[in-house]
């Protein structure tokens, strides 16, 4: 008697899940139809995809930017134009709109990569743990932020600080560019791989990347400046066995700024 309610306490349970409705007059063993699936070749294999483009169009936003972006002759106006740009969806959920902190006429000009929630919230960029190890990091060679330009490749924070897609990059990128060539720095640190992979054009991570200068060129630039990538200090605060390399970064950006008085 208890064998033969089981079946009905379990089609009871059933009922309660939702599952109340049948899909079929006769049971049908689906396990046994994947396997035939797999056993009987196609007749006609599905056509191969078509390679990417090797050089995808922009989206639309990014070209608005460019645009936007080129017709700013001063920080102050870039500044205005980045504030008013309604072209990127970050700025939907963003709550302040972050750009720049420091000294615009500086000779050294960091750009991270997107705000972080603190620096949402006030508005500065690297105002939080990462800012503050930044801070650190520029008082050990004699710097502070009143002596540098410190930005990021985003200006809108990332829902949750989640990875900035190809097209948010390819949108803040023109006002990034672009704020180097008015900055017109001594020396540019890209902090993280995501703007020095941005910046130089390249696709090695930033282990490959840090360490080394660069001769970064643009249109508005009367000729190459010193560029260098190094660790972010969120990665640092994470994995502080790379301090080391970072400390060694930090040295070379200052016996660049002695050689270039």
């Amino acid at each position: 008697m208890a064998s033969a309610q089981r079946p009905l306490d379990l089609l009871a349970w059933y009922i309660e899940a939702g599952a109340d409705e049948a899909i079929g007059r006769e049971p049908r063993n689906r396990f046994a139809d994947a396997a035939a699936r797999r056993e009987t070749p196609s007749a006609s294999p599905p056509p191969p995809k078509p390679p990417p483009p090797s050089n995808p169009a922009r989206p639309p936003a990014a070209q608005s930017a460019q645009a936007i972006a080129a017709a700013c002759a001063t920080v102050d106006e870039l500044v205005a134009a980045i504030a008013a740009f309604d072209g990127c969806t970050l700025k939907e959920t963003a709550t302040n709109t972050v750009i720049y902190d420091g000294n615009p006429r500086g000779r050294v000009l960091f750009v991270g990569e997107a705000p972080g929630s603190e620096e949402d919230r006030r508005g500065v960029p690297f105002v939080g743990p990462a800012g503050r190890l930044l801070d650190r990091m520029l008082a050990a060679i004699g710097l502070d932020r009143a002596g540098v330009c410190i930005s990021n490749m985003l200006f809108w924070r990332p829902p949750g600080n989640r990875s900035p897609t190809a097209d948010e990059i390819a949108t803040c990128l023109p006002f990034a560019r672009r704020l180097i060539e008015l900055v017109k720095p001594d020396v540019l640190v890209l902090v993280g791989g995501i703007s020095a992979k941005a910046m130089f054009g390249r696709s090695e991570g930033i282990t490959r990347l840090r360490g080394v200068w660069h001769n970064y060129r643009s249109p508005g630039l009367d000729g190459p400046i010193d560029a260098i990538a190094t660790f972010h200090p969120a990665y640092l605060l994470r994995s502080p066995i790379q301090k080391r390399d970072a400390w060694r970064d930090l040295l070379a950006i200052k016996a660049r700024l002695a050689d270039t008085g």
